[in-house]
């Protein structure tokens, strides 16, 4: 297909370590500017990256017809204002997760133009090892398939970070919290009835920097995760059915320079097979699939429809921190 002419919001460093690079492997798109509210440090980043062009502000960018569709990897407080100015300006719009602090405000998006196209960057959907995982579960090979079971974990207390600000839509839940979410969404093919939460805050900065939740999906199925910004760094997610189950080895930050695994067993205790794919990039791949469903000019599989839900499943797990009470999702 003809590439989709990219602009990056933004020298955020998910966009500069993560996703742009990314970006810049396929040939089914083209990055082509990159803009910053500081000119010098987006013509540093269009430098590290090769990018040709470079604006000192997000409105120059936007105003480039060059340029068919954008990443923003802003803040979150962010996303949802300069998704809403991109999508103004013509653009479609690739938003890093979360698109938004609450459902509330990214109801906003169903505002947009029907032709322009919004989804939430979570890149776990597009990665081989994820697919197959699921695959597999429709496929019945590890039976009726109950539990989804997920750690997440990282360790920053630097008081500049923006997931230690709570006023901007820091801590965990936001940032890492909603893996687990989707994820349980992707494998169950379903969304919770309820959920409830426990929640340890940061006493200096406000944020949740331990949380556990439980999601029920009903007929016996459910989601049951921990995540902390502020313990060791690890990651995990087990898929337990009534014939085996799934271990995905490295769930989330899947290295794009080495082969990915996921473990399948049967219900032979630890005996299993280690099954590795080609290595690829999910930052990549999350791009091309954005950029055909552009070029098709039909809405992504995940859109704005799916982020809002994603988003009232949050809401409801910080509802269920003050009541201690299960709450409807």
């Amino acid at each position: 297909m003809k590439p989709v002419k990219w602009g990056i919001i933004s020298t955020a460093d998910i966009g500069m370590k993560k996703v742009t690079p990314g970006m810049l492997k396929s040939d089914q798109l083209q990055v082509v500017a990159i803009a910053s509210r500081n000119v010098k440090r987006a013509k540093a980043a269009a430098a590290e990256l090769g990018i040709p062009k470079a604006y000192g502000s997000y409105e120059e960018m936007l105003a480039d017809p060059e340029i068919e569709a954008v990443y923003n990897p802003l803040p979150n407080h962010l996303h949802v204002p300069l998704t809403l100015m991109a999508a103004k300006a013509g653009k479609h719009v690739l938003c890093e997760k979360p698109i938004a602090i609450t459902a509330k405000e990214a109801s906003a998006l169903r505002k947009t133009p029907k032709n322009i196209l919004i989804a939430e960057a979570f890149m776990v959907r597009h990665a081989l090892q994820w697919i197959d995982a699921r695959k597999r579960v429709k496929a019945g090979e590890i039976g009726d398939v109950k539990v989804v079971q997920a750690l997440f974990s990282y360790f920053n207390r630097d008081p500049k970070n923006v997931r230690n600000m709570a006023d901007i839509g820091g801590g965990g839940m936001l940032d890492i919290g909603c893996y687990p979410i989707t994820v349980s969404r992707f494998i169950f093919g379903a969304d919770p009835l309820r959920v409830t939460s426990t929640i340890d805050r940061d006493p200096k900065f406000g944020t949740d920097r331990i949380a556990g939740g439980l999601a029920d999906f009903g007929k016996g199925r459910h989601l049951s995760f921990s995540i902390s910004t502020q313990l060791a760094p690890y990651q995990r997610v087990h898929i337990l059915g009534s014939k085996g189950r799934i271990e995905i080895e490295i769930p989330f930050n899947a290295p794009p320079d080495a082969p990915n695994r996921i473990f399948v067993q049967g219900m032979a205790m630890n005996e299993g097979t280690w099954h590795s794919y080609p290595v690829t990039d999910q930052y990549q791949l999350q791009a091309e699939a954005f950029g055909r469903a552009i070029r098709a000019k039909k809405q992504p599989t995940w859109g704005v429809e799916d982020a809002i839900t994603n988003m009232k499943i949050i809401d409801a797990l910080f509802k269920a921190e003050k009541t201690g009470k299960w709450e409807k999702v």
